[in-house]
């Protein structure tokens, strides 16, 4: 396996048992063997041939884990002096410790190879206990680099620690950076720019990075979006993304971890290693903790190689945090931007519609939207009633006074509350249009029960067509009235054969009145009423028609007010043969 390893700059990874029994120092005539590069290359791709040993490949990044308070080594050798040497340490989930030390290589490993393997025990004599001279060390959650362009032969050592919890990380190491440039390169100025900021869209705008625009390596660029922080790598926010708060399912043996980590999954050990550990309970499959937190609201989108994006579905006055990724699509491995947060702007704030007593006030509201209505009654009232009139869809209505809610209901054609009054009572009335579409109303306040603008109507406002009464010149139809006297006027209007469904609903606006209609169009109007009220009905016949037509009939309630309300409208046909 070594000789898969090894490399012209003469750099080794390996976890300390394989350095025991795969790294013969105690010979004047042993040498490091050199890499063979289509070995390597086979290699690393087969993921697994790194993973049990904890070996890091020169030139390829490794993904590994830490469990909380339980420290991790690797060790690597360079051979030469003055080797060039880039090692990074990419944080995923949590903060790290770590340290970079090296020691000196007995004297006797740097001599021609012989090909004849070591004794165990000679192996083991020449691997010194020591520390070692620390090189470099950190503590945080940055993509953390150390670079040299001389570093001298010897037995490199990689510690790490999390204090915080159970975490992934990553590790590149190479001893050719020059050359190897695996991480996409951020450009002179890394900032994200906000350039256009909307109630519920914001656009960003980046400089692309050199690796894609000069030395034209294929760089796709992926924008994440949260509302608590920024993140500072790509591995953090696919932490976040795959799992909540505890750590990730147990890794599967031969996979993520060497059998030397048995220990933490919660088999016995001498020393009872890792015995506090929350998710060691016997509850636990596998070692996993279950946690309540909410999942942070997180979303990753990739754009390809635009360096633009508009952001949009967004709250209104609402914080939120974004991050750029320069992605390097042959090696995945990627570079985070300098990110950068805005807020969305307020909602455009409600214009207030002042209601004036006992007049009518019409209402357009945009699908999805609202509007704000405010009733001052200048004397002292004991009652206060509001009539509701919507046009189209329903509509919901809430009233509330100095602050306190009284009424929310939907409304559906013509309705009347009436609330209890109170001196020197302001009410604000917020009116929801539809999700349907917009939504056309007309409501009254008023403190004088009297007056009523808006007539009664029954709980059936359906037009009923009589089959067996049709004729090739007429129809005859009926529909509902109330116990108040009001005045009723029926239209007809001549469509075509193929009026639809569709067409009869953009007609179906209830708050366009006779005044709208063709004089042309006219049948009759009257008055009518019934105390009695399972007999408040009528009928009428409509005549003059022409054989096999099809007309559109409208019945419209006219109150004492002049105000008026249309019936829903009926479709009918005369007979083609008499």
């Amino acid at each position: 396996m070594l000789r898969g390893l090894g490399r012209t700059s003469r750099m080794l990874l390996l976890h300390c048992p394989l350095l025991l029994l795969l790294l013969p120092l105690s010979s004047r005539t042993q040498k490091l063997p050199t890499r063979d590069e289509e070995l390597f290359q086979m290699q690393i791709r087969d993921k697994a041939f790194f993973h049990d040993s904890s070996v890091v490949p020169d030139g390829a990044e490794i993904s590994s884990y830490l469990f909380r308070d339980t420290p991790k080594r690797y060790f690597f050798v360079v051979e030469e002096d003055n080797t060039p040497l880039a090692v990074t340490v990419t944080p995923c989930d949590a903060p790290l410790e770590w340290k970079l030390s090296v020691q000196e290589l007995p004297e006797e490993a740097s001599g021609e190879g012989s090909g004849e393997p070591e004794p165990l025990e000679q192996q083991k004599q020449q691997i010194t206990n020591e520390e070692g001279t620390e090189l470099f060390s950190y503590k945080g959650n940055d993509v953390e680099y150390f670079v040299s362009s001389s570093s001298p032969s010897g037995l490199y050592q990689l510690d790490l620690l999390s204090t915080e919890k159970d975490t992934h990380f990553k590790v590149y190491a190479t001893t050719t950076p020059e050359s190897d440039q695996p991480y996409p390169e951020l450009p002179y100025d890394p900032r994200i720019d906000v350039t256009s900021l909307g109630r519920t869209t914001v656009t960003l705008a980046w400089k692309p990075s050199p690796t894609a625009s000069l030395l034209k390596q294929p760089i796709q660029y992926c924008i994440v979006i949260n509302k608590e922080h920024n993140f500072k790598s790509l591995c953090a926010v696919e932490a976040k993304l795959s799992s909540d708060d505890a750590f990730m399912m147990a890794p599967k043996p031969g996979l993520d971890f060497s059998p030397f980590d048995f220990a933490h999954f919660g088999f016995p050990t001498d020393n009872n290693a890792g015995k506090e550990r929350g998710f060691l309970k016997s509850s636990s499959k596998f070692g996993r903790q279950t946690s309540s937190k909410p999942r942070v609201d997180l979303h990753k989108v990739c754009i390809g190689n635009k360096n633009i994006f508009t952001v949009s579905d967004l709250k209104p006055d609402t914080q939120y945090y974004f991050d750029m990724f320069a992605v390097n699509t042959n090696t995945n491995m990627s570079t985070a931007y300098v990110g950068t947060f805005a807020r969305t702007k307020e909602e455009a704030k409600q214009k207030t519609v002042e209601l004036k007593d006992g007049k009518v006030t019409d209402v357009f509201i945009k699908r999805k939207g609202a509007k704000f209505l405010r009733f001052a009654p200048v004397s002292s009232h004991q009652k206060v009633t509001f009539s509701v009139h919507s046009c189209l869809d329903a509509v919901q209505i809430q009233v509330r006074r100095d602050g306190k809610l009284l009424l929310s209901q939907n409304v559906e054609g013509v309705r009347q509350f009436q609330l209890r009054g109170k001196a020197k009572a302001k009410y604000l009335i917020r009116l929801k249009g539809s999700k349907k579409g917009a939504s056309v109303l007309k409501i009254l306040a008023t403190t004088r029960p009297n007056k009523q603008s808006f007539p009664s109507l029954p709980e059936d406002t359906r037009i009923k067509a009589f089959d067996k009464l049709r004729t090739c010149s007429s129809v005859t139809v009926a529909w509902l009235g109330t116990q108040e006297r009001n005045k009723f006027c029926i239209y007809k209007k001549e469509v075509d054969d193929n009026y639809n469904e569709e067409q009869k609903k953009r007609e179906q606006n209830q708050c366009l009145g006779p005044d709208t209609r063709k004089k042309s169009e006219k049948v009759l109007c009257k008055y009518f009423h019934s105390q009695n009220i399972q007999k408040a009905v009528t009928t009428e016949t409509i005549r003059g028609l022409q054989p096999g037509k099809s007309y559109l009939l409208d019945v419209y309630v006219i109150g004492h007010g002049g105000h008026s309300v249309k019936y829903q409208s009926k479709l009918v046909k005369t007979r083609k043969f008499c």
